[in-house]
């Protein structure tokens, strides 16, 4: 079974960066998109960005995108997420997923998350 596992979180102040890693095990890495996806305290888990299974395409909600950057090295089966200019409001989970073998667009393999805590 696949395993993902996030890295690079913690706390910084607001306007600060982080470097999310996600570390995914698997020969099949290169064949799936990925996607980064944010759960604040007590809300639902939502979208951050995503990349295709070569990188050649990405997509980024529009509350980051000019901020974050998502992307990932086939070679280390890893997938990243830079994040400039953090806000408070962004504090949270942050989980990594692979896309669905079954229903395109979908996601159904996670990581444990990784704190992200941005300090006003």
């Amino acid at each position: 079974q696949v395993q993902l596992v996030e890295s690079g979180g913690g706390l910084v102040q607001a306007g600060g960066s982080l470097r999310l890693s996600c570390a995914v095990s698997g020969r099949t890495f290169s064949s799936y998109a990925m996607g980064w996806f944010r759960q604040a305290p007590g809300k639902e888990r939502r979208f951050v960005a995503t990349i295709s299974w070569n990188g050649g395409s990405t997509n980024y909600a529009d509350s980051v995108k000019g901020r974050f950057t998502i992307s990932r090295d086939n070679a280390k089966n890893t997938v990243y997420l830079q994040m400039n200019s953090l806000k408070p409001e962004e504090t949270g989970v942050y989980y990594c997923a692979r896309e669905s073998t079954v229903v395109s667009g979908t996601y159904d393999q996670w990581g444990q998350g990784t704190q992200v805590t941005v300090s006003s």
